[in-house]
């Protein structure tokens, strides 16, 4: 895993400012920055980079920022951005809504839409971590970006604070991690990301039957995720976990032009394939990570290996 640290520590005074604005801006995103401490900023900021997703450990003084529909149209990642203040205070306006978050609280926002933030600190210092991911990990139901961004979400509770938990952990022991975890880090935050969406959906009463519908298929993706390497895993577990009929669940993925056991062989394949690669598990027998992700069969783990990625097993290793 790639880190890089960034700090106004050793520069100039007057500099420090235009310096950590044009590297928050290419490290975060495009947004203007204010703050009544330019004539003697000082901040710094560990960033994470887990492929396409990245994490980010901030330490600043008070300040404000304003993505603005000009900096959108100049560039825009198209990426949800999830904050986590541990220290001081935060506010975030974004689609008409306004949250305001102390310690250990989670907001989510759109890089595709106007927001703008303040962040406070009685003690002159706070400590954030921002989270970025690209909306095509993230397949959100239609209209819940509308319903869900800047909306505090507590983080002691059910998979958000599951999602605190990763993004405290990761953050505070990056020397750990090498670049053989990247994917499997970033997998993780997807996952938690989505978990915590879900689940903050699936509580609005006044979500609209499409939404729910989306918010229930997202919430079996994830459920189907955390557990490939059952290989007990059968849609009728999977229906029963989420209190539908084993119809239902079939017409849920009939919908999106699969079935539910294709999506599942898909994502066990996809793992194995990771694992695969991966360079820490070299000695590690193929049957044992076919086994790992669900694949009880050597002989059906190789043949849809190679049905689906024109080599066997062996050959990709």
């Amino acid at each position: 895993m790639i880190v890089t640290r960034l700090t106004t520590e050793g520069l100039p005074a007057a500099e420090r400012f235009t310096w950590w604005y044009e590297k928050a801006r290419a490290a975060l995103l495009p947004v203007v920055v204010r703050s009544g401490h330019t004539g003697d900023f000082e901040a710094s900021a560990d960033v994470l980079e887990l492929g396409s997703a990245r994490i980010t450990a901030l330490t600043v003084q008070p300040l404000s920022i304003a993505r603005t529909p000009e900096l959108i149209r100049g560039a825009d990642p198209e990426c949800y951005q999830l904050s986590l203040p541990l220290s001081g205070r935060m506010q975030l306006s974004q689609s008409g809504r306004n949250a305001e978050l102390r310690g250990g609280d989670l907001v989510f926002y759109d890089s595709s839409r106007p927001f703008h933030g303040r962040v406070s600190a009685p003690s002159g210092r706070a400590r954030h971590i921002v989270a970025q991911i690209p909306k095509r990990l993230v397949p959100l139901p239609a209209g819940a970006a509308d319903r869900m961004t800047a909306v505090r979400i507590p983080g002691d509770k059910g998979f958000a604070e599951l999602l605190v938990q990763f993004l405290t952990q990761v953050t505070g022991r990056a020397d750990q991690y090498g670049p053989a975890d990247t994917a499997g880090l970033s997998a993780v935050l997807r996952d938690l990301f989505a978990a915590t969406v879900t689940q903050c959906l699936a509580e609005s009463a006044d979500l609209p039957d499409e939404n729910r519908r989306q918010a229930l298929t997202l919430h079996i993706h994830t459920f189907i995720q955390q557990h490939l390497g059952d290989p007990l895993l059968t849609a009728a577990r999977i229906a029963g976990a989420h209190h539908i009929s084993l119809r239902s669940l079939h017409r849920l993925f009939q919908q999106q032009s699969t079935t539910v056991a294709a999506f599942v062989r898909r994502q066990r394949l996809e793992h194995a394939c990771r694992d695969l690669a991966d360079p820490r598990q070299r000695s590690r027998p193929i049957r044992a990570i076919a086994a790992g992700w669900g694949f009880t069969r050597p002989g059906d783990f190789t043949r849809s290996f190679r049905a689906t990625y024109g080599l066997p097993p062996s050959a990709y290793r």
